[in-house]
């Protein structure tokens, strides 16, 4: 069972890295500063820098997977152990130095109402800005995602969220790997489960390191591919909720 510490439950923050020895040491170091109550544990995807030493030079404890996976797969294995060690939260922060350990608390506050909590980037905070085909398809997936979920989502694509234990436990059960299948399918298979998601602004950090394919092809790509991935999550969902319990929520 996990300890409880001096002003709380210990929080399992789950880092899925793969090749980024040159950010994971300082983003460890930022989550261990942040609350004397975070457990960190990074789960190396098949690294094949120092990764997995960098990050326990900084203090975390690391699982490795003996090849990569995906963010899916990295993820499906830090809830599971969060669910073995007998965590009530947990949360993913990505090892590139863009999700802000300052916001963790912020995040986890979100689950005081909700079993999702998504730290959210369209929110009225910071200036993180997407255009073009990108944007499109981030507008179009919250639109029907929050239609699903009956909350108001901006952000269904954000990594930075929270889970209580009846989310971890919903992790556990299904958190797929194919694309997208981390955030939008995910998501949706909670939703369908009954899981309340509600969201959190949240303002985003530039990557401590290389650069996001946000070409004007790669956004085309990410939104064809994106409106697919989220037609099979609500299609592998249809038989868990009914038409009607939709009606009425926000569009």
């Amino acid at each position: 069972m996990v300890l409880m510490g001096s002003s709380g439950a210990r929080v399992l923050v789950i880092v899925p890295a793969w090749n980024e020895e040159r950010s994971v040491g300082t983003t460890v170091s930022e989550i261990r500063s942040a609350s004397p109550n975070y457990d960190v544990i990074v789960i190396d995807d098949g690294s094949t820098d120092d990764t997995v030493a960098v990050a326990r030079s900084a203090g975390a404890t690391v699982l490795n997977l003996p090849f990569n996976l995906g963010v899916g797969g990295a993820m499906k294995t830090g809830f599971t152990y969060a669910q073995r060690h007998g965590y009530a939260q947990a949360i993913q922060v990505d090892a590139d130095g863009q999700h802000n350990p300052a916001d963790i608390a912020r995040v986890l506050a979100g689950l005081e109402d909700a079993d999702i909590a998504i730290g959210a980037r369209f929110a009225e905070v910071g200036d993180y800005e997407v255009r073009g085909p990108r944007r499109w398809a981030m507008v179009f997936l919250a639109r029907v995602v929050s239609r699903a979920a009956g909350t108001r989502l901006t952000d269904v694509t954000s990594g930075f969220r929270a889970a209580n234990r009846r989310a971890i436990d919903q992790y556990v059960s299904y958190y797929p790997a194919e694309y997208l299948g981390d955030t939008l399918d995910s998501l949706v298979a909670a939703v369908h489960a009954g899981l309340k998601v509600t969201q959190v602004p949240v303002a985003m950090r530039p990557r401590a390191h290389g650069r996001p394919s946000q070409g004007p092809i790669g956004s085309t790509v990410y939104l064809l591919r994106s409106v697919f991935a989220l037609g099979l999550a609500l299609l592998r969902g249809s038989r868990a909720i009914h038409p009607s319990e939709l009606q009425g929520a926000p569009s």
